[in-house]
């Protein structure tokens, strides 16, 4: 039981990396915001069905806790791509 949450677990902060670099391009409290944040929870739900964890309370934190990281490191990758982008940027204008 406790792999298939590992395995759970896994496959929730990586499926929401995607979405937090997608929400980091939206103004905050926006539709499209709120979308980004809320679209993966039934692939959630999904993983947790897949994986035979039912709804134990002792899983909660593991599987809020991956859901909230994969948001924030698309977040923070959003955040390192665009600056590395910017920094080529005026590289080349300086040129």
């Amino acid at each position: 039981m406790e792999l298939n949450l590992l395995f759970a677990a896994l496959a929730t902060f990586f499926l929401n990396i995607p979405f937090g670099y997608i929400r980091q391009g939206f103004r905050k409290y926006s539709v499209k915001w709120f979308v980004a944040i809320h679209l993966p929870i039934p692939f959630v739900v999904l993983f947790r069905h897949f994986f035979g964890l039912g709804f134990q309370l002792y899983t909660y934190p593991i599987m809020v806790s991956a859901f909230f990281l994969g948001q924030f490191a698309g977040k923070k990758l959003r955040i390192y791509i665009d600056e590395k982008k910017e920094v080529t940027d005026i590289k080349k204008d300086q040129q």
